[in-house]
């Protein structure tokens, strides 16, 4: 009987000469992504911050300006200084400034006001011509009355700027329920304000 040799089969030998290929894994497909670099805060403050800045520095200004102990000339210094702060705001926001425009708007603000208000500026003015007791009441009530005025004109026009809208485009009569509304605020805040200054001042 013939047995026969079950020996397990030798894989067949790879030539010498035949070149192996070795594949090495791709670094860069194992690499994690890198986060995307996190924004620089801009060196620059915010327009709203710089405008605000703008009014806040006008308002002491026209509390100055309502100061002045002669009649009318007080309503002429305000006026000033608030055109001054309509040419400063439109600069920062890159709009066109033309002064009787601007005047213009102002005064149509400043009607909104009502028959109350305006007569009790103009009697305050008028009552500095009166010594003494009139002129304290003219230099208390007018520069509280004028500041306000310039702080909501600003807060306005301040909206309406970062709207993207200009002079010529600015709705004194759309406006003028906004415009009351920061008013009133602003009566508050201006006293606050003056009271704040004669303290620091030692008054």
């Amino acid at each position: 009987m013939t047995t026969e040799n079950t020996q397990p089969k030798q894989p067949a030998r790879q030539d010498k000469d035949e070149p192996t290929i070795e594949v090495k894994p791709d670094p860069k497909a194992e690499a994690k992504p890198e986060p995307p670099p996190s924004p620089k805060p801009s060196a620059a403050p915010p327009l709203v911050g710089r405008a605000e800045a703008i009014i806040r520095r006008n308002v002491l200004w026209s509390l100055g300006a309502g100061a002045v102990p002669i009649p009318f000339a007080d309503a002429i210094a305000v006026t000033g200084v608030q055109m001054k702060m309509l040419s400063e705001l439109s600069e920062l926001y890159g709009v066109d400034f033309t002064k009787d425009i601007a005047q213009k708007l102002v005064t149509s603000l400043f009607s909104s006001l009502g028959g109350v208000t305006i007569g009790a500026s103009i009697g305050s003015s008028v009552a500095k011509l009166i010594p003494g007791v009139g002129t304290a009441l003219g230099i208390i009530t007018i520069p509280i009355l004028a500041g306000a005025f310039t702080l909501a004109t600003g807060k306005v026009f301040m909206m309406h700027f970062e709207s993207g809208g200009t002079l010529l485009n600015f709705d004194p009569v759309a406006m003028r329920a906004y415009f009351m509304r920061e008013f009133e605020k602003a009566k508050a805040t201006v006293a606050e304000v003056s009271e704040k200054a004669k303290t620091d001042n030692g008054a």
